[in-house]
């Protein structure tokens, strides 16, 4: 495999035993080549040089959805917007010790280095899987201040009680991003510390860090979002893609005030308009930015993250697109005529369980193993597209809800299987 930047200058980078044969582009130069290069300037004084705002800083890959990755360029602003989140919303400081499992394929990656080192605090880095006790225990010998996390840690961490023993006392707060929190879940993750504030971080590799989150400045509710980040204003649409009134609660597909701080301004493999402002409302002579996830506003002011608002699902903080799944699904039985995948909240609130809608090509079918044939689903799904997706639920239907237009109504498949959730829990 080959992980190339897509630039004017890129480091062809092969992973470990793979082999590759790609003809360089002119300026490009390969990963030994790098290595050689930056051995030679060992012990050699480094000297700023000026570079404008707008100058790359790195290249990021967003996940993919139904088209190819987008490749997104921070820029010399976008450190500063990574650093503004963790100071205002996070509290990160110098002489703080923050800890986040990421990789710096994620943009949680770089965020990290730019949110703590920009504030004056120390990275903690671990070697390792974090689900274990091992973390827990480098959490507590490191001393970490702030602890980021994912919701799926958390769950694992819960299960297996990997924190036990440990004095994780020294933590003021702890980030969350990547998935949708579950309330139980977090107050057992607060009782790990001293019952130590959780913030809530939702943003995007286009956004450089957050465009809502919490505070440590307001009162906290758990699973929710408090406030937009700093420098972002945020609007929920309604039915005809109007913003409601900032103080109405409501819930709508979330668009974004065009002018943020940091936020990406062009895609080096996409047209940066067509794809975040094309067909989007205007509001005070400014047309708004496109995110695509449903946002629920309370009657107390507080946010609640209801997934994305397109066809793409939020598995495990991977994100994939319903058509991908459904492709493997239908090839999995001859007896199947059309599935539908969808991303289903939990009743008790939490990440999107994933449940399979299958339509049969006899209607009058009424033998089949759905228990089977969802073992038989997440075998397809794991081998062939990631080995963390797994089917929760298979239901059978004799046909899906679809518009005039012949397309599937995910949608409504997806509020009729959340009301039979919140259903079978009375």
């Amino acid at each position: 495999r080959v992980v190339e930047a897509k630039s004017p200058l890129a480091v062809v980078i092969p992973t470990r035993g793979s082999e590759f044969s790609m003809e360089l582009r002119n300026g490009d130069f390969s990963w030994h080549d790098f290595l050689d290069r930056a051995n030679s300037l060992k012990g050699k004084e480094f000297v700023a040089v000026e570079q404008p705002g707008e100058a790359f800083t790195n290249i990021l890959f967003s996940s993919g959805t139904t088209g190819e990755p987008k490749a997104i360029p921070w820029t010399n602003i976008t450190p500063l917007k990574a650093a503004e989140d963790a100071w205002c919303h996070l509290d990160i400081r110098k002489g703080d010790v923050v800890s986040w499992p990421t990789n710096l394929g994620w943009m949680m990656g770089p965020w990290l280095v730019y949110a703590s080192l920009i504030n004056g605090a120390s990275m903690a880095l671990y070697n390792g899987s974090p689900l274990g006790s091992g973390f827990a225990k480098f959490v507590q010998d490191a001393k970490v201040t702030m602890l980021g996390v994912i919701p799926s840690i958390v769950r694992s961490w819960k299960s297996a009680n990997s924190t036990s023993g440990y004095d994780w006392s020294t933590i003021r707060c702890f980030g969350s991003t990547g998935e949708a929190s579950n309330v139980d879940e977090y107050l057992w993750l607060m009782g790990r510390a001293l019952y130590k504030p959780v913030i809530e971080y939702c943003g995007g590799t286009e956004i450089g860090g957050g465009f809502i989150t919490g505070s440590l400045l307001q009162p906290q509710s758990l699973a929710a979002f408090s406030t937009p980040a700093m420098c972002c204003s945020l609007f929920i649409l309604d039915e005809e893609g109007h913003p409601i009134p900032q103080d109405v609660p409501g819930m709508g597909e979330l668009a974004l005030g065009p002018i943020m701080f940091g936020a990406s301004i062009t895609l080096l493999n996409a047209d940066h308009y067509d794809v975040y402002f094309k067909g989007m409302p205007v509001y005070n002579g400014k047309v708004l930015r496109r995110h695509g996830d449903v946002f629920e506003r309370t009657a107390k002011g507080y946010y609640h993250a209801h997934g994305r608002a397109d066809d793409t699902m939020n598995l495990g903080g991977i994100k994939v697109s319903s058509v991908e799944i459904e492709r493997l699904c239908n090839g999995v039985d001859s007896s199947i005529l059309e599935t539908a995948a969808i991303g289903v909240p939990p009743s008790g609130g939490g990440p999107e369980q994933l449940v399979v809608a299958v339509v049969f090509k006899n209607p009058s079918t009424t033998t089949q193993d759905l228990h089977q044939l969802r073992i038989s689903f997440n075998s397809a799904l794991q081998k062939k597209l990631n080995p963390l997706f797994r089917v929760s639920r298979v239901v059978s239907l004799p046909s899906l809800p679809r518009t005039a237009s012949n397309k599937v109504m995910r949608r409504v498949l997806r509020q009729q299987l959340s009301e039979n959730n919140q259903s079978s829990k009375i």
